[in-house]
């Protein structure tokens, strides 16, 4: 019987679990839960803050989350193509997508707050219709559940239809963004791109896959220096954009503050600007393939990112509930240790949570 270390290497990115992706998930959720707790206190820096004009380390979660759900899609994808055949796998690539849809838009609510029945029965159904599909629905649920059903035609694809794809996505919603997205996204305001973002958010999706493609070349063990060289293009590609629009004047480097004005060039996830969309893609490849060298090459494991990792759905619906549990007892001027002593507790119960939930026992 072969070893884990010899199933690993001959299976690569194919069959069972791969730990550095496990890892890099769990990352991301604690990434998440460290953004979206701390970053309304005064304690904590600018660079682990949201911000809407260029693109900080808190503005790199979201992608990694997109970039490790199409890694993941593909490679479920091609399996399942080959064990229930296209019929079975596609159908259940949709419904399953479908309800990811449908859970977002109920644990995000639609927009609208009606206080009586003559305000619901003059807008009539489509005025109803039309002011609940703006704002609050379009975030990362609803994006994952509908970027995954706009690629599914290319995600069993070679590298150069999908590439092809993110060209052509990508440059659809640049066209889209000059005609009219970018003043009513900026306007709005959306959050995470608004309806549109699906488009955007296709790219670190399209990259995931192609970054499957790259763990699973024969006669590679593990590539992660063509991981870590592949993740170069869409960042510079990126920035350069960044830095149209300004005058001939460079661009502010990520996770800096800019010193030009917004134009749809710049790296925003309120807008999904591609810019933003392309460094973070690139960004989050290179992240992974520190995680591919230290997890699967190296065998380091980190207990809480193999239980949030696991369990990334879980972690994602229950840490807003343990957060606003704890907020209370955490002013926004507290200091930075007391701060950390509210984040510990943060991970400590939502780990213990998803655990139990995986487990079976909640």
């Amino acid at each position: 019987m072969r070893s884990r270390r010899e199933r690993d290497e001959a299976g690569g990115a194919g069959r069972g679990r791969i730990e550095s992706l496990d890892q890099f998930r769990g990352y991301t959720v604690a990434g998440m839960l460290l953004v979206n707790f701390a970053g309304g206190y005064q304690a904590v820096p600018a660079v682990l803050k949201h911000h809407n004009t260029y693109c900080s380390y808190a503005d790199t979660i979201m992608p990694q989350f997109f970039f490790a759900v199409g890694f993941a899609f593909r490679m479920t994808l091609l399996r399942r193509l080959t064990r229930d055949g296209g019929e079975g796998a596609w159908r259940h690539a949709i419904v399953r997508n479908l309800w990811l849809i449908l859970s977002g838009l109920v644990f995000y609510n639609l927009d609208g707050n009606y206080k009586s029945w003559e305000q619901l029965r003059e807008l009539g159904v489509f005025g109803v219709v039309a002011g609940a599909f703006q704002r609050e629905p379009f975030q990362t649920l609803v994006h994952i559940g509908i970027a995954s059903l706009w690629c599914l035609p290319a995600m069993a694809a070679g590298p150069l239809p999908r590439l092809g794809f993110l060209a052509f996505t990508t440059l659809l919603h640049l066209g889209l963004s000059a005609w009219f997205y970018d003043h009513y996204a900026w306007n709005r305001p959306v959050i995470d791109g608004g309806p549109l973002g699906f488009l955007s958010w296709s790219i670190p999706l399209l990259i995931g896959s192609l970054s499957y493609d790259l763990m699973k070349i024969e006669g590679r063990r593990w590539p992660v220096a063509r991981l870590a060289v592949w993740s170069l293009p869409p960042m510079a590609i990126g920035y350069g954009l960044s830095c149209l629009g300004t005058d001939g004047v460079a661009a502010s480097p990520p996770f800096w503050p800019p010193t030009t004005a917004r134009t749809i060039w710049t790296m925003s996830q309120r807008t999904g600007s591609v810019s933003y969309m392309l460094f973070s893609s690139g960004f989050s490849l290179l992240i992974y393939s520190g995680f591919v060298l230290a997890c699967d090459v190296g065998r380091l494991r980190f207990w809480l990112f193999d239980v949030l990792g696991k369990h990334a759905l879980a972690a994602y619906l229950i840490h807003g509930t343990v957060g606003r549990a704890i907020q209370p007892f955490v002013p926004k001027d507290s200091p930075a240790w007391y701060l950390v002593c509210g984040l510990v507790v943060l991970y400590a119960l939502t780990a213990a949570f998803v655990r139990q939930i995986g487990k079976g026992s909640i």
